[in-house]
């Protein structure tokens, strides 16, 4: 599969004026949700940066649920890779049109690199293939299945097809699938996990510097005594995009180490976790089960039969069989 082919398959279900409509809609999402936390310093102009955090987490999940009733009401569907892109470019626009001028020529290279290289990465994930395994009927015949996911759950009857999983979302087979992710709207599996490691981590370091230089913005600000003469829109959008920085940095960094542990211990989040409930979905798969006496009904244990201790494991993550 060509690296556009993931692409170009989502958008054939879409005519032009749809996926126009899901762009407006995703970026009227993006400012209302912004604006609504904008209105947080304005609101309670006493409060410490800090302070404003949860009020601003509230805020902002107000918004994106009366946003969504909102779409639903107008039948508009919007898209969550376009909600991510137009965040990324309004956060680079309150950069350079506001922030940029009090921060450090090295401090600028490096936050407008870091927000390029996030588009590029969100590009390059968008377009590429995550591991598709195509239906092949000579792996039914192998196998004596019936169907192809018959075919992929018990490994053993089929040593070619490891690892191959069936994303419940967009029903994919796809080869070291781990989950589907929302936010990019496609799965991560053993041709992407690395590249989506590298846009988390990313994502991460980018707010995280974004963060940094709007608060340098702010206390220069106040120590000069010009935040009275500021525009109150452009400071209020600063500290607005600065709290929603924190707020994706804090679950980003729990996810991220999350998927690091997956990493060292070679599981994937599909094999430990079931989607968005969290229970436990080993025993979903015959490999991951072990009893103490095979011929009685003695108490399942989980056993990982790809743990191969840390270092291979991260090897066999960076160069994947």
């Amino acid at each position: 599969m060509s690296r556009l082919a993931t692409g170009l398959h989502r958008l054939r279900s879409r005519s032009p004026w749809e996926v126009l409509w899901s762009a407006l809609a995703s970026c009227g999402l993006v400012l209302f949700s912004q604006l609504a936390v904008a209105m947080v310093p304005r609101l309670f102009p006493s409060l410490s940066l800090i302070a404003m955090l949860p009020i601003a987490g509230l805020v902002f999940f107000a918004a994106i649920v009366l946003g969504r009733l909102w779409r639903r009401f107008i039948g508009v569907a919007a898209s969550a890779p376009l909600f991510v892109l137009f965040n990324i470019l309004l956060m680079w626009g309150v950069y350079v049109f506001v922030i940029r001028r009090e921060t450090s020529s090295l401090l600028d290279m490096l936050i407008n690199a870091e927000c390029a290289l996030l588009l590029w990465g969100l590009y390059r994930i968008l377009s590429g293939d995550p591991g598709i395994v195509a239906c092949d009927p000579s792996y039914l015949e192998e196998a004596g299945c019936k169907d192809f996911v018959e075919a992929i759950y018990p490994s053993e009857k089929l040593p070619t097809l490891s690892r191959v999983r069936q994303c419940n979302c967009c029903k994919a087979n796809v080869r070291g699938y781990d989950h589907h992710c929302p936010a990019f709207g496609t799965c991560i599996g053993q041709k992407n996990h690395r590249l989506f490691m590298a846009l988390l981590t990313g994502f991460v370091v980018a707010e995280s510097t974004y963060t940094m230089c709007s608060t340098k913005y702010i206390t220069r600000c106040i120590n000069s005594g010009t935040i009275r003469s500021e525009n109150p829109v452009s400071l209020n959008m600063v500290i607005s995009t600065m709290l929603f920085s924190i707020l994706q940095v804090l679950w980003q960094i729990v996810f991220l180490m999350w998927h690091i542990y997956c990493i060292c211990f070679n599981i994937k989040t599909d094999e430990w976790l079931k989607g968005e409930i969290f229970q436990i979905n080993w025993k979903r798969y015959p490999e991951f089960q072990m009893r103490e006496q095979p011929q009685s009904d003695s108490e399942v244990k989980f056993v990982n039969p790809y743990d191969k201790g840390l270092l291979c494991n991260i090897r066999e993550f960076l160069k994947p069989k």
